[in-house]
């Protein structure tokens, strides 16, 4: 069953569900894709857009890619009070096991920015982890 956790901040609850594609994949090769759906949702009082993402992803040689940039999936949302939104996206290891961690940089409509942290959550190959 895929794992999922949540964190609240600044009223904004961060979701996180992973998914080994073994189609994607080629363990020989190591190389091991997955998929990672985040829901964001705004339970504050206030708007807020979601600016930039900073991503740790740490395989498990302890190798790890920092992965920055504008917005998600191309898109920069506003979210209003009690608003969602979900986004699927995805990354390559070199092993069969690894953690995302990371923060999205989000600004308020009163132009106050704030980090949001996505807590750890990990990649892993079913049959690897028990």
């Amino acid at each position: 069953m895929p794992q999922m956790e949540q964190h609240d901040q600044h009223g904004i609850i961060i979701q996180t569900q992973a998914n080994y594609l073994p189609e994607q994949s080629d363990e020989l090769g190591n190389r091991f894709v997955f998929s990672y759906t985040i829901t964001i949702t705004n339970m504050g009082n206030s708007t807020a857009k979601l600016i930039s993402r900073h991503w740790i992803i740490t395989d498990a040689h302890n190798h790890v890619q920092e992965v920055r940039g504008q917005g998600v999936v191309g898109e920069q949302p506003l979210l209003k009070p009690n608003q969602s939104f979900e986004y699927t996206s995805g990354t390559v290891l070199t092993t069969q096991v690894g953690t995302m961690r990371g923060s999205y940089q989000m600004q308020a409509v009163d132009g106050a920015q704030f980090d949001v942290e996505i807590p750890q959550f990990v990649l892993s190959v079913p049959r690897v982890l028990h």
